[in-house]
């Protein structure tokens, strides 16, 4: 049975909405509110257009974090050309946030070796088990590390994968 872990899409696009709101000057988690305030929306709109294009974020994990249904992710990336070709508000804003997007993303690091990146995650507290029940599948670029684990352990392990990955562009899956 294969299981898709969503945790870092939605770890990523909390982060890509806390920029958003925070260049915008909305209060944090603002854009999970029901208001329809045009400010909102478009940031709303902002954020789910870079989660869905720069960082191939699921739609469900788009829609769960900003409170909304699954079909408004298809409205945000098929509004998008319209809204940049004839609002200028929203031109502005998508601009400015994707350049604060764009200077954050190239400074996290990705990883070139397997063995390198294994040996990073066992230094920085990650164990493997001998006898496994869970797999994680970290993958940093175009590189991929599998660990070892038990369900015992499997979210301890997620956790300390999470902070020796900080400064690298990451995703994990579980099988």
């Amino acid at each position: 049975m294969k299981h898709h872990f969503k945790m870092t899409e939605e770890i990523n696009f909390k982060a890509i909405c806390n920029l958003t709101t925070r260049v915008m000057g909305l209060p944090t988690g603002s854009l999970a509110l029901k208001s329809r305030r045009r400010q909102l929306q478009s940031a709303r709109s902002i954020a789910g257009y870079i989660g869905l294009t720069e960082e191939n974020i699921h739609r469900e994990v788009i829609a769960k974090v900003l409170n909304r249904n699954r079909c408004i992710t298809y409205h945000y990336e098929n509004k998008h050309k319209k809204n940049f070709k004839h609002c200028k508000i929203y031109r502005e804003n998508f601009e400015k946030i994707y350049s604060f997007y764009k200077n954050i993303d190239d400074s996290k690091k990705v990883f070139v070796d397997g063995d390198f990146m294994k040996s990073h995650l066992l230094q920085h507290g990650v164990k493997e088990t001998l006898k496994s029940d869970v797999r994680l599948e970290v993958k940093s670029g175009a590189i991929k590390c599998d660990i070892k684990t038990s369900y015992f352990e499997f979210s301890n392990q997620l956790e300390n994968v999470k902070l020796a990955m900080t400064k690298y562009h990451y995703t994990v899956k579980i099988f």
